[in-house]
């Protein structure tokens, strides 16, 4: 699905690396997921005026936010490294982000590798951290997303929450630690940030698929 009233789109695309075995859990990918779109808006590449990816970010910036997340296993994904990119890593799981770039025009590293039909699973007995010292960003409850998706919107949190909530410096201080579960927001609406999906794949437009806050001391 494409918006006829949007011209030149540009997208952030996500990397996941997923080897057969050890096989990364859903959960594990979406933190990693989050922590490597806050690696890259943080990096001097982009905050600093002639970094060598600034130009990039701000076109993105300026345009409606889009991401999308690949996935890549043995040699396809060791050939991503030749980007420009940031790498954030939770349990098995590893997420590369990238550079922005026209959604038309995908780096060739990226354009082979598979976007969508990535679908993980969490262990039964899957541990969830406390909110101290971290960021939680909460799926919303009934909205089913692939893992790939959920990759995206928690990405997409992260990005709100940094840009957005006043303890997001502190939190990056201290980390920039990630929790991800699924619930419905326990923050009031001036202590989070909520993402509405803009309807191009999987859940209709204006969906709300997750909200991040700082539930904990940070």
């Amino acid at each position: 699905m494409t918006d006829p009233d949007e011209v030149d789109p540009w997208s952030l695309s996500l990397v996941a690396r997923v080897e057969r075995d050890p096989a990364p859990t859903h959960t594990d990918t979406l933190v990693a997921a989050a922590r490597a779109v806050v690696l890259l808006l943080s990096d001097p590449r982009v905050t600093e005026p002639d970094g060598e990816l600034r130009a990039a970010v701000q076109a993105w910036r300026d345009r409606r936010i889009r991401k999308i997340c690949r996935r890549a296993r043995g040699a396809k994904w060791d050939r991503t490294a030749g980007l420009p990119h940031a790498e954030a890593s939770s349990g098995d799981a590893v997420v590369r982000v990238f550079a922005p770039h026209p959604r038309d025009d995908v780096p060739d590293l990226l354009r082979p590798l598979q976007v969508g039909g990535l679908d993980l699973s969490d262990p039964e007995d899957l541990a969830v951290p406390g909110p101290d010292g971290v960021l939680t960003i909460r799926l919303t409850p009934g909205v089913t997303m692939s893992t790939g998706k959920a990759a995206a919107q928690v990405g997409h949190a992260a990005q709100l929450a940094l840009e957005r909530l006043p303890q997001a410096g502190r939190w990056q201080e201290s980390g920039s630690g990630v929790r991800v579960v699924v619930g419905a927001p326990v923050l009031p609406e001036h202590e989070r940030v909520d993402v509405r999906d803009g309807g191009f794949t999987e859940v209709p437009p204006g969906t709300v698929t997750a909200s991040a806050g700082f539930e904990g001391t940070v």
